[in-house]
């Protein structure tokens, strides 16, 4: 499922502490896709805190468990390569073999 109206912060999808969105537009059409939140400075602080958290432990992690968890992310954007070309096309407006391709 696609989350636009909330912010993916310390593990769970939140909603933001100002709700304020934007509209995405279609360069192709010019008309609205979706809308998507927008953060606040009370947001980033939230995101700041969980991410320096989240640091205590990671940096504790040996390079072997860092180069595991890196390779898990890079598995995880191929499998998803589709849906993210598609995305950047909707967004830039790019064709979509350029958008999976090269984007």
């Amino acid at each position: 499922m696609v989350n636009r109206l909330q912010f993916y912060i310390d593990g769970a999808w939140v909603d933001p502490v100002v709700k304020k969105s934007t509209p995405v537009i279609n360069p192709a059409t010019e008309e609205a896709m979706y809308e998507v939140a927008l953060g606040s400075k009370a947001d980033v602080d939230k995101a700041v805190a969980a991410a320096k958290r989240a640091f205590e432990t990671y940096s504790q992690t040996s390079r072997e468990e860092r180069v595991a968890l890196l390779t898990k992310v890079v598995e995880v954007y191929k499998r998803r390569m589709k849906e993210i070309g598609a995305a950047v096309s909707d967004e830039m407006g790019a064709p979509l073999p350029m958008a999976e391709k090269l984007q």
